[in-house]
């Protein structure tokens, strides 16, 4: 893999940023710049209830990204793709659409993203009981699985720290005790290969934005015959087979979980950064993030604290960090108005785990493919001075 020659495909790196709040959203390419804009300059029309030839264009391009995702997820069929706003949207949409009844249980860890937290607890006002484990700790996972479990709703990889869960060997313990398991993804698929066959994980949730796919794109997995016993969240055009003044038939996933006119330019966009992703290789972009990641731990380890585990390649994408006596907020707008290093600060979403904690939140370097060595050592260097002054 050549970062440098990656690079070039990314406008804004030619501004002389340095760009490492990747787990936030990553940058696109131009290919999928380009893409976006010819749905905009070529047939931007809608889809799915047009029968002129810009709808039928628009059609064709959606179900050919839709195949573009099934093949990168391995889905045994293109029904079994969703297309959503974010994964917050996939989560909602499956919080709201399963039929929890009072008294079941929704087990989630204790490093979610209010994402995957919040949905939750609304639903506990409902009579639903959650319940929170250890990240991780799979002895706590066991002792917290009981017949009133209906529902494992975790995700695979932390963003405040990049480590994951051994999500397999989870998702096996669930369903032997008859639970059901939503994966947030929005961490782990920019970053790893993910086989949902091989996972045999029911629901699987992930953003395009992180993908290096538009904003506003997202995507819900779920098993087809699962799909087909739920009921959809947001309801109107499209999603209707039939109705009357009394009635309706919704149309067969993933159309009935598809409500209004789509985000079709992001449709087609997030297909084409799926291109782009399977062309660089996860593999090959897992590696040079671990890589850049012992850099930063080589140089920085022992003058910061580290949030998570210390070893890089247990953090994959992120180096989380504080400087002690410094305001995690206060260290990023040093690094942004110094030398351009964009980074995010705060408690990232998980504001339940630092709470916990009793932290502000962290410094959280994200690395993705197109960062450089250059990159780390000018981040390393701007850290540095920072702590000399702190």
């Amino acid at each position: 893999m050549n970062p440098e020659q990656i690079r070039k495909d990314f406008p804004v790196l030619s501004k002389g940023i340095i760009y490492l709040d990747n787990a936030c959203q990553t940058l696109r390419p131009i290919q999928v710049i380009e893409k976006i804009n010819e749905y905009y300059n070529e047939y931007p029309a809608c889809g799915g209830r047009s029968y002129h030839k810009l709808g039928k264009k628009v059609d064709e391009q959606v179900n050919n990204a839709r195949k573009i995702l099934q093949k990168f997820f391995n889905a045994k069929k293109p029904q079994e793709i969703i297309f959503t706003r974010n994964t917050t949207e996939s989560i909602n949409l499956i919080a709201n659409s399963l039929d929890l009844k009072e008294g079941d249980t929704v087990l989630s860890s204790d490093k979610e993203h209010n994402s995957n937290l919040v949905p939750w607890q609304m639903l506990v006002k409902k009579g639903i009981k959650h319940e929170i484990f250890e990240f991780g700790n799979i002895e706590d996972f066991k002792s917290k699985l009981n017949p009133n479990v209906k529902l494992i709703a975790t995700l695979q990889t932390s963003n405040l720290d990049g480590t994951s869960q051994p999500i397999s060997e989870m998702i096996k313990l669930a369903h032997s005790n008859g639970s059901l398991v939503l994966l947030d993804g929005a961490q782990s698929a920019p970053h790893r290969a993910i086989d949902v066959q091989k996972l045999d994980v029911d629901f699987f949730a992930c953003s395009g934005h992180k993908m290096m796919g538009p904003s506003g794109i997202g995507m819900l997995y779920g098993k087809y015959h699962l799909l087909e016993q739920i009921k959809p969240f947001i309801v109107g055009g499209e999603t209707i087979e039939e109705s009357t003044y009394e009635t309706c038939t919704f149309l067969k996933p993933p159309e009935k979980f598809e409500a209004g006119l789509q985000h079709y330019a992001g449709i087609i966009g997030f297909g084409e950064a799926i291109k782009y992703l399977s062309k660089i290789g996860m593999e090959n972009i897992r590696k040079h993030e671990i890589g850049l990641n012992k850099r930063l731990t080589e140089a920085l380890g022992d003058k910061v604290d580290i949030v998570g585990h210390k070893e890089p390649e247990k953090r994959g994408s992120i180096f989380s960090f504080n400087i002690k006596g410094m305001d995690p907020h206060e260290v990023a707008i040093i690094l942004d108005n110094s030398l351009d290093i964009a980074v995010r600060s705060g408690a990232h979403c998980c504001h339940s785990w630092f709470n916990k904690h009793n932290m502000k939140g962290s410094v959280r370097i994200s690395l993705f493919a197109y960062n450089t060595k250059e990159d780390i050592e000018k981040a390393i260097t701007a850290i540095e001075n920072i702590i000399s002054l702190a």
